[in-house]
């Protein structure tokens, strides 16, 4: 899909040497080919090109010979931006970016129309929250609609106006752009700000090619990007790394405040990247609290405990004694497998000669590097390095319980009080007993000593695997979950994951009595707290909140860890929108587990309040309207009225945008031994048609009579006679004049 949309925006640059830009001479951009081919590297917004002939300037027509034939699939002109402007709000560890940027169609006729295509490219855990289109009258924004009836699990199911190309570039196709005609596209989305040796760093997608530049035009350029940072910890934050020249406006405790505006005569050719830095010595935190505001449908107040690492200098860690659970069936044959076998390969390498190992490789059976847990040495590297190119050779099914209880087996006689065992379980199916596997690891949490027990990491790799299961069985493991849409991304994450889960500095850790008349935690499994990953545990209460939580744990040199946090009511972070998409993966993880069609409701509220994308509901583009003929006759408007009190609701037009939800796993395509599916979709069909026989798609919904007699127009004889004589006698009953008024078509124009 990829490689598809790359070549037609090849096409398309290629095709816009058509465009006559007047008789001086005007320098064109280069248009050479990125080393990812032509993806879009910042948020871009493509005229999709079915008739070649349509191309060209439309101010100037330069009359050039008929192009015969028509591009299938459409080739992709990039438009002209006019006009940027960026806003990220960084709150605790996520940021919310706003992209809001003018674009030009500058290569389709004044008399013709083309639909645009728009790309987003996202950072870190990028998740979309909306998108708002202004096209001179004609305005589009998003919402979340809940999926009830199986209607409208067909439409989502079958939704092709939004798809993902790659795992962090979504697609939206939106019909009918006027030749020259001037629009507005403003875009949120989140995405995590990522945490190392005491800084966060952030990359957002920000680099244009040249060829997006307007050509021949005289004004300025004008860039804009506005950063505001709260870290919710009353401490000095500093600007360590920026991509752009940005200047302090605020600077507070805990927060600051930065901004950069420029005339440019190019548009930005990086990614805006951007590092601060939290004045932090030693472990240090806090909690949030927060009222719901008033819309909230969960009346509770909502919280968050956070703790930082602080400085890693002579911060001692755990040792580390790791067990490698990998899945080598059928499916992961060819780069899934050898991208695995990299990645194991390197953290081995990373183990100290006083850490432990070991590695289960399992199919339908599973196979021991060593019947009990070996010393890191680098003899014994060196033959585990031997063992995986030996063993990992995909083949077979998928069994998960049984590797699993032998793994749990080899720490039982663990009598090291200062290592955290650790289980690493990578895999990219679904098996039938999940479930079972999950209240397993449950039983073994709640029987076991806690010293002991082993924290369980788990890795999915495409979307052929239950990513709720993995979540759920982390959350119980009390480890991390991490995931590959992109094959090509195994062994980074996998990688990141692992220094995430073996360099932990407090074990153990527990919360004092909050004497509290309800209390809801996410995750209600306590993590341990990382050198690589801030410790955040959030949820809704009620009752009176004390002035302050003892947090106490057990330091990696066994001495005890105590820490009173501050309460305090915050005003300036909204912690429903931070800590909502959060929840609702939680939520959703349990609802999987536990079958509960309550907790899938929640969800569904949590999602269309917070404008966040779930399981249970679908991200649809509605057009507003804005402009539309406004019916005159008051009869009408009573009859009109009427009929919707009787339930007949207007059809309002929706483009369903599909590819946002991951699913439970497909349990057959692991049985079939199927390659992981990666994270892009190809929508079934364009939207062209769409775009080009509204009529006829809203004579099916409304029976409108006029929209009947338009359509008549393409019709044979003998139908049109017949559809004639129908509307002949429906104006007996006064009916035309009804879809006159209430159709909302422009069938009359």
């Amino acid at each position: 899909m990829a490689n598809q949309f790359s070549s037609s925006v090849e096409f398309g640059l290629n095709l816009s040497r058509r465009i006559y830009y007047g008789k001086d001479p005007v320098a064109v951009p280069a248009m050479s080919r990125s080393p990812d081919g032509y993806l879009p590297t910042a948020p871009m917004c493509y005229a999709m090109i079915s008739d070649p002939d349509t191309v060209d300037n439309p101010d100037i027509r330069s009359y050039q010979p008929y192009v015969h034939g028509k591009c299938d699939p459409p080739a992709l002109i990039p438009l002209q931006l006019l006009g940027v402007s960026m806003e990220v709000d960084c709150s605790l560890d996520t940021a919310f970016v706003t992209v809001t940027a003018r674009w030009r169609v500058h290569c389709v006729l004044a008399s013709s129309t083309c639909d645009c295509r728009l790309a987003i490219p996202m950072g870190e855990q990028g998740s979309l929250l909306g998108v708002d289109v202004d096209n001179t009258g004609r305005t589009y924004h998003t919402e979340m609609i809940c999926v009830n009836d199986e209607n409208d699990k067909e439409k989502v199911a079958k939704a092709k106006d939004g798809y993902f190309l790659k795992s962090q570039i979504y697609i939206i196709d939106i019909p009918q752009f006027s030749g020259g005609s001037i629009f507005t596209i403003k875009i949120k989305w989140s995405q995590k700000i990522l945490f190392n040796e005491g800084q966060f760093s952030l990359s957002v997608p920000f680099n244009f090619p040249s060829y997006v530049n307007p050509i021949g035009m005289k004004a300025p350029l004008k860039e804009r990007i506005l950063v505001k940072v709260n870290s919710g910890v009353a401490r000095e934050v500093s600007c360590n790394i920026s991509s752009h020249p940005l200047k302090v406006q605020v600077r507070e405790a805990g927060k600051l405040s930065l901004s950069y505006e420029a005339e440019v005569k190019a548009w930005s050719s990086m990614d805006f990247s951007f590092s601060y830095i939290v004045s932090l010595t030693d472990i240090v935190g806090g909690v949030l609290l927060q009222s719901p505001f008033l819309r909230d449908f969960d009346e509770r107040d909502i919280f968050c405990f956070y703790l930082y690492p602080g400085k890693s200098h002579d911060r001692k860690v755990f040792r580390e004694s790791v067990v490698f659970l990998v899945d080598i069936s059928g499916s992961m044959k060819g780069s899934p497998l050898e991208n695995t076998k990299n990645a194991i390969i390197t953290s081995l390498s990373h183990l100290n000669a006083e850490d432990t190992f070991n590695i289960i490789a399992f199919n339908g059976e599973f196979n021991l590097f060593s019947p009990s847990m070996e010393p890191a040495t680098v003899e014994a590297r060196l033959n585990a390095t031997k063992w995986i190119e030996a063993t990992f050779i995909a083949n077979g099914g998928t069994n998960i319980l049984n590797p699993l209880t032998q793994a749990m087996k080899l720490f039982q006689n663990s009598t090291a009080s200062d290592s955290i065992p650790l289980i690493f379980l990578i895999t990219d199916g679904t098996v039938e007993n999940e479930r079972q596997i999950c209240n397993f690891v449950k039983s073994c949490v709640t029987n076991g000593q806690s010293a002991c027990t082993p924290r369980l990491c788990t890795f999915g790799i495409g979307l052929y695997c239950n990513h709720y299961f993995l979540q759920m069985l982390a959350q119980i493991g009390r480890g991390h979950y991490d995931a590959a849409y992109d094959l090509d991304s195994i062994v980074f994450r996998m990688q990141r994951l692992f220094r995430k889960a073996s360099s932990v500095i407090v074990s153990d850790i527990t919360l004092g009595s909050l004497s509290l008349d309800s209390l809801e935690l996410f995750p209600s499994y306590i993590p341990d707290l990382s050198l690589e990953c801030p410790l955040m545990i959030s949820g809704r209460c009620n009752g009176t909140f004390p002035e302050s939580v003892k947090v106490s744990g057990t330091l990696a040199d066994m001495t005890k860890f105590e820490v009173d946090l501050p309460v305090q009511r915050e005003k300036d972070i909204q912690l429903t929108n931070v800590l909502a998409e959060r929840h609702m993966d939680f939520l959703t993880s349990q609802a999987w587990l536990l079958e509960s069609k309550e907790l899938e409701e929640k969800v569904s509220k949590m999602s269309i309040q917070h404008k966040i994308p779930s399981e249970y509901t679908c991200m649809v583009l509605v057009e507003n309207g804005v402009g539309k003929k406004a019916p005159e006759p008051v009869l009408i408007k009573k009859a009109y009225r009427k009929l919707t009190k009787q339930g007949l609701e207007r059809n309002t037009e929706k483009l369903f945008l599909g590819g946002m939800s991951l699913g439970f796993g497909y349990p057959k395509a692991t049985a079939d031994n199927v390659p992981p599916a990666i994270k892009e979709a190809k929508p079934s069909e364009g939207l062209l048609e769409k775009a080009t026989s509204t009529c006829c798609g809203r004579l099916a919904d409304n029976c409108c009579g006029m929209c009947l007699l338009q359509t008549c127009r393409f019709a044979n004889d003998q139908c049109t006679v017949v559809c004639t004589q129908l509307c002949a006698a429906l104006a007996c009953f006064e009916l035309i004049n009804c879809c006159i008024e209430i159709c909302d078509c422009d069938c009359l124009q």
